[in-house]
């Protein structure tokens, strides 16, 4: 049993075991609740400092709302005296939350109840088995999962997330996403980022002709189901790239971005990544309805409803410019009170991947700009930038209502218009 357990509380002969377990544990949580940065925290595995985090949060915020104050956390006679008045349930809740802590520091990985917690609470909150089984059936349907794995770029074999290591990683920053959960952000999308556009661009073409074949009604080129501008063939492979991925600008000098190369590299080294993909909550097509299939759309200008109480968040209207999109993400960034912190825009992989499970899920093409309602827009893929000769491109993507096709094209950075916008995601 933890050494602050309800015996070490209560001062007794027979506690003399917990009274040393108690003294020696005060030690270390003098050290790592005291600090604001803690060396004890850097010396974890990096996967588990987010976890780490959390559970010191955790403890912090349970002695503020009862009036302990953090230096006791480091004297067990202190400890003692503030908690005698703590009601049974509490005291076994401050119990639990110091063992699992001082199980972390000595293990060094998390107790094992920890990840059934983590089920319970990512089924909570995002329904997560369903979303992860649906959207793992429809990548291996495509194709694109083989074996449980992608083959990317560099001729690796990436598995697939699995459901366990993303409710672990929802869990772990649950404090984080606490804000952007109550904006809506729910709706899960896994991306095969590792492969080659060229390949995902024909699973996509691929996917329009199937869903043709099963839905006759559905109206749509069948000769050129995806028209791609021509620069995008081979633009992610190779020594010299042409796109690059979550830019600081759409420049070709002083970018900022990486190369999908530098990037499944960085993965390699990165505990919290999921090497070969990218994994992101999106608001769902009704952000108040957590079960609502497919994404939200890009509202015009006069259409937003903002979502959340705690940070209410104003939808990001079409009518801006993507490199003004890409401002308000990199202030946002800075800054923890932005109703947009911890947003990025899309790239293509995103965007096809969307697409595919929006048109299983609702029926409807996702972007269908030119539609008589009015009510979409096309999307900016602000996460990817274009290294040409002649600069300033972002990528854009839409269904043409009127062409019946997808659209895989470009824009000029400074460039708006009523029906251009953006949608956005947290990556998890």
């Amino acid at each position: 049993m933890f050494p602050f357990s309800r015996s070490t509380f209560e001062s007794s002969p027979s506690a003399a075991s917990a009274e040393e377990g108690g003294q020696r544990t005060s030690e270390i949580l003098d050290e790592v609740i005291m600090d604001s940065v803690s060396s004890v925290r850097d010396s974890l595995p990096e996967q588990y400092r987010a976890h780490f985090e959390t559970l010191r949060q955790e403890i912090i915020d349970f002695t503020k709302a009862h009036g302990i104050s953090r230096e006791s956390l480091g004297k067990p006679d202190l400890l003692r005296e503030a908690t005698c008045k703590l009601s049974t349930p509490d005291l076994e809740r401050l119990a639990l939350l110091l063992e699992r802590f001082e199980y972390l520091l000595k293990n060094r990985e998390p107790k094992k109840e920890d990840y059934a917690e983590a089920l319970e609470h990512t089924e909570r909150l995002y329904h997560l088995r369903e979303q992860y089984d649906s959207q793992v059936s429809l990548l291996e349907q495509v194709g694109i999962l083989k074996e449980g794995a992608i083959v990317g770029i560099d001729g690796h074999e990436y598995p697939v997330p699995t459901l366990k290591q993303i409710a672990s990683r929802l869990f772990e920053r649950r404090e984080i996403l606490k804000t952007k959960h109550d904006q809506g952000f729910t709706k899960l999308l896994l991306v095969p980022f590792g492969m080659s556009l060229d390949a995902l661009q024909e699973t996509l073409k691929q996917f329009l002709l199937e869903h043709k074949k099963n839905n006759p009604t559905f109206n749509f080129d069948t000769n050129e189901p995806l028209w791609v501008w021509e620069e995008y063939q081979g633009a992610d492979i190779g020594d010299s790239p042409k796109l690059v991925y979550y830019p600081q600008s759409f420049t070709k000098e002083g970018h900022g971005g990486k190369t999908k190369m530098e990037i499944l590299r960085e993965q390699e080294d990165n505990q919290h990544s999921f090497p070969g993909w990218t994994v992101h909550l999106f608001q769902p097509s009704h952000p108040s309805n957590p079960h609502s299939p497919g994404f939200a759309p890009i509202p015009r200008k006069g259409q937003r409803t903002p979502q959340g109480d705690l940070v209410p968040r104003p939808p990001l209207e079409a009518g801006k410019s993507p490199n003004k999109y890409l401002s308000i993400f990199q202030k946002a960034r800075e800054d923890e009170d932005s109703p947009y912190h911890g947003e990025t825009g899309m790239t293509p992989e995103v965007w096809i991947t969307a697409f595919m499970i929006h048109l299983s899920e609702t029926g409807k093409p996702l972007d269908d700009v030119w539609k008589p309602t009015n009510t979409e827009s096309t999307c900016f893929l602000t996460g990817t930038g274009v290294l040409l000769e002649f600069s300033d491109i972002v990528p854009v993507a839409h269904w043409d209502f009127v062409g019946h096709k997808a659209f895989i094209d470009r824009v000029g950075s400074h460039s708006y218009s009523e029906h251009f916008g953006v949608r956005s995601s947290v990556i998890v």
